[in-house]
């Protein structure tokens, strides 16, 4: 056999550092380079101090031995460009709030530190004790640190959860054309993540202006790179998905800024990602203030070797040797940004009675907010167009009398179409959504025609892209993801429940999170135990989502318009039992909401209540029908357990005292046990019956038909409630 050598179409290539690097840098930028870094040494020696004095309060990650990759790197990058980070983030955080908050033209040799550059220190310490004078309430603390007008976007405490984040802030910056850049900060550990492989892939694919930048600091807590890979060279891992690779002395400040502004340049000329591997090494353990050779998986040799390239020693060495500073002055800076550093200490620390020190308790966040920004208060709704499917005399009668029928599954093509039309933030990602006349389900008909640029058939990774998605979300756009079955939501279950359930909360609240998902149920069309679950149950764990289930095409369509201006994230779960029914819809005339949190009577009665949702609302009249039972059935519409109309439900039990729950799906993922409990709470008083509750079986679907039947619950068994309810 003959082989031919393949080579790469992308360089992978090593930075070394030369004069014309340092020549580059203006004198006063080479000064507060190196005055961040010492700043940022002393504010994280401050930590581990009042770490041993049990005034911080969790984990203190230092990234002592870290700076220079972070203070270089920032020296590249502007204010409107986005970052993220990982739960070792001070360093690249205190660098690019200061780069922001730094007046032009301020020079250490000359100039006092700046109130603003104060602030910075002052905001950051008070994050990082859980004080409410931190960027996020102190509820971020020292893993979660985000401020949008610096351009960090939040880190991230997931190893590799940050990463796709990244590539959906670059592809906001793409679609309006800014300039700007992201870049994500991770370590050799997270590249060993799936999350990683996903958003690079998705970030080549779509030549996006991202930095991949791993800090290869040669350790995942404990274990060695080389026990991590057979591979330890970092930078080569993006070459087969077309990201140039660069390797670079992360312990050179310089040379990382010259890095950076290399592929900052590169990418502007030829628009793809770069992967910058930055060799650069923490002095301490993982956390806390011991070296790692204390724990025994480090030696003290190699240990002593890494810090004899300490930047806070070798940069002001290299300072000095060019005339840049002066040896006497080392101690000037140091007591400079000891000052800075004890300033704000001082604000949020005071002597104790018993003796040591406490944090200010008047500083401390009220225990009375702990639920407060778990989601908005749905004021961007205000001002639409609400409307109902009106009967004559009642509200939305005129847009009634000019309905027409439309398929369920139309309606959902409709509402993406328009809603695309009237707001150019709306993006959508999923498999296949590109072909197909629409995608695997019609959802996206005719939308490729209309807006192909913002229509992104993805890869086969909902992690990657629903993590992209979020991402772009947090960056201003407002993105749709399909996940073409509930099932697969379990394949991006870090990016839906740790990300977008929590970002908004742990913050502080503030950050809007405008994400749509969307997902097909198809229990009942024999596609079996992988491709039938119903999500609902599933995402109710988690407050921060919104979640829908319409019934009728003018529902879907409220319910969809709702979603796409929410600034929670929102769940969308369309049955596709109802894809071929119709209802009245004005196809001219869309551009209206069903607010979330409203139920509707689907059928009034007065022998006992149902509550149901999706199609399970048909199945429920139909069961009525059957029985001859005069049952009351709400269609939930919204489900999600903070968003239920328990209003609606309350009139309905005054009038008929009994509660029927009907669920088709199985017992497992349903939301019985929410509403279950939460009725008894709200409705003891009035219950004449035991609560019912009628759902599937335990099992989940599977291909045989006889025994899908049997796993669902459908009219016949909703009939069997119905009896035992009023019975």
């Amino acid at each position: 056999m003959k082989t031919v050598e393949l080579k790469p179409e992308v360089p992978w290539s090593r930075a070394v550092a030369t004069e014309a690097d340092w020549k580059a840098i203006p004198a006063p930028e080479l000064r507060r380079m190196i005055e961040q870094i010492l700043l940022i040494r002393r504010f994280e020696e401050n930590l581990l101090d009042l770490g041993t004095e049990g005034l911080l309060h969790g984990p203190a990650h230092a990234s002592i031995g870290q700076e220079g990759a972070a203070v270089g790197c920032m020296a590249a990058l502007q204010s409107a460009d986005k970052i993220n980070g990982t739960h070792r983030m001070h360093h690249q955080f205190l660098a690019k709030a200061l780069n922001h908050a730094t007046p032009a033209g301020y020079d250490p040799a000359a100039d006092a530190f700046a109130p603003a550059m104060q602030d910075v220190v002052y905001r950051t310490l008070a994050e990082i004790l859980g004080l409410t004078p931190g960027y996020g309430g102190g509820r971020g603390g020292s893993m979660h640190l985000k401020c949008d007008d610096c351009g960090v976007l939040g880190s991230n405490a997931i190893v590799g959860g940050n990463i796709p984040h990244a590539a959906g802030y670059a592809l906001a910056e793409k679609l309006r054309a800014s300039g700007n850049v992201a870049v994500a900060f991770f370590g050799d550990g997270a590249m060993q993540n799936g999350a990683a492989y996903e958003a690079m892939n998705l970030a080549g694919l779509y030549r996006l202006p991202v930095i991949f930048f791993c800090e290869n600091n040669l350790y995942a807590v404990s274990t060695h790179v080389r026990e991590q890979t057979a591979e330890p060279r970092l930078s080569g891992r993006g070459i087969a998905l077309g990201i140039p690779g660069l390797s670079v002395d992360g312990m050179n400040p310089v040379l990382v800024r010259a890095a950076v502004a290399r592929a900052r340049q590169a990418m502007a000329e030829e628009p793809r990602p770069w992967l910058i591997e930055a060799e650069t090494y923490r002095f301490l353990h993982q956390s806390g203030p011991l070296p790692g050779s204390a724990f025994g998986y480090r030696d003290k040799d190699e240990e002593a070797a890494w810090r004899a390239r300490d930047p806070a020693v070798q940069m002001w060495a290299q300072l000095v040797e060019r005339g840049i500073v002066q040896a006497a002055e080392r101690p000037r800076y140091e007591e400079r940004v000891a000052a800075a550093v004890q300033a704000a200490t001082a604000r949020l620390v005071e002597a104790a009675a018993g003796g040591g020190r406490r944090l200010l308790p008047a500083l401390w966040p009220r225990a009375e907010t702990v639920e407060q920004g778990i989601r908005g208060d749905l004021s961007e709704l205000a001002g639409s167009n609400v409307r109902e499917q009106g009967e004559p005399g009642e509200p939305g009668a005129a847009a009634a009398a000019a309905a027409a029928p439309m398929k369920f599954v139309d309606a959902i093509s409709l509402a993406a179409r328009e809603a695309m039309k009237r707001d150019e933030r709306i993006v959508i990602l999923g498999e296949d959504v590109h072909h197909l006349r629409g995608g695997t389900a019609g959802a996206t008909k005719g939308i490729a025609e209309l807006f192909p640029a913002r229509l992104l058939g993805t890869p086969i990774c909902e992690n990657g892209f629903t993590g992209l998605a979020l991402g772009a979300a947090l960056n201003g756009l407002r993105p749709i993801v399909e996940i073409m079955y509930p099932d697969f939501a379990l394949g991006a279950a870090d990016q839906l429940f740790n990300q977008a359930a929590k970002v908004r909360h742990m913050f502080g609240g503030a950050a809007a999170v405008p994400l749509v998902v969307r997902s097909r149920v198809s229990a009942g069309s024999g596609y079996g135990s992988q491709h039938s679950m119903d999500a609902v149950g599933l995402f109710a764990q988690y407050p921060g989502w919104r979640i829908v289930v319409p019934a009728t095409p003018h529902d879907y369509i409220g319910l969809f318009n709702a979603a796409v201006r929410c600034d929670d994230p929102v769940l969308i779960i369309e049955h596709q039992s109802l894809f071929q029914t119709a209802g009245p819809v004005t196809a001219d005339d869309v551009d209206y909401i069903v607010p979330f949190g409203r139920a509707r009577i689907a059928r009034a009665g007065t022998a006992c209540t149902v509550l149901a949702y999706g199609g399970g609302v048909l199945e429920a009249q139909a069961a009525a029908e059957a029985t001859g039972i005069d049952a009351e059935i709400i269609d939930l519409r919204t489900v999600d357990p903070l968003g239920l109309d328990w209003d609606t439900v309350g009139r309905s039990l005054a009038r008929t005292h009994r509660l029927l729950i009907a669920e088709e799906t199985a017992r497992g993922t349903s939301l019985g046990a929410h509403l279950v409990r939460r009725a008894q709470e709200l409705f003891f008083d009035e219950l004449d019956h035991e609560i019912v509750h009628t759902s599937g079986t335990h099992s989940s679907p599977v291909v045989s038909k006889v025994l899908e039947r049997a796993a669902l619950a459908r009219r016949e068994e909703f009939a069997a409630g119905l009896r035992a309810v009023v019975a």
